[in-house]
């Protein structure tokens, strides 16, 4: 089974500190990866949406960067192997509800400051290089099965899997 990483549909800004600095980590990981510069983690579900993007990785890391200068820290840019490029993807608005709700646990239990200002948004907005599009959640999300009816009672929704 290959480690959770994360690469974040949702804006950074969301994230608390524990967060941000995973998805900068896990960004490199992948810029590395599908820059042919490590053999592992290359069939990761999460670097599906840009495989043939590659280009658009910079411009996601740039913007975990500008959210980290934002709060007063400082991520070393130097590491972005590309330029700060507009490469707009797309992400269904599925995928983006069942990030939220994922990110929502995750501050329940590490951050309950973030977690009660989370409670405030309906919907997050979406990371800056991505444009939301209607849809499911998207068929490379780990840990979901699609049923008639998920785990909200909808129709069409993924709920996660049973142990």
């Amino acid at each position: 089974m290959l480690p959770a990483v994360r690469l974040w549909s949702i804006h950074p800004q969301y994230l608390d500190v524990k967060g941000l600095v995973a998805v900068w980590r896990e960004g490199l990981l992948a810029q590395a990866v599908l820059g042919g510069r490590t053999r592992g983690y290359t069939n990761h579900p999460q670097l599906i949406r840009f495989q043939s993007q590659r280009r658009a990785l910079a411009g996601y890391l740039h913007a975990i960067a500008d959210e980290a200068d934002r709060r007063g820290y400082a991520f070393d840019r130097s590491r972005i192997t590309g330029p700060r490029r507009r490469v707009l993807l797309t992400v269904t608005a599925g995928q983006l509800d069942y990030e939220w709700a994922h990110l929502k646990r995750k501050l329940r239990e590490r951050s309950p400051a973030a977690y009660r200002r989370a409670l405030r948004e309906a919907r997050p907005l979406p990371h800056p290089c991505f444009k939301v599009v209607p849809g499911e959640v998207a068929n490379w999300e780990r840990g979901t099965v699609r049923s008639p009816r998920g785990a909200l009672g909808e129709p069409g929704k993924a709920s996660k899997r049973s142990p």
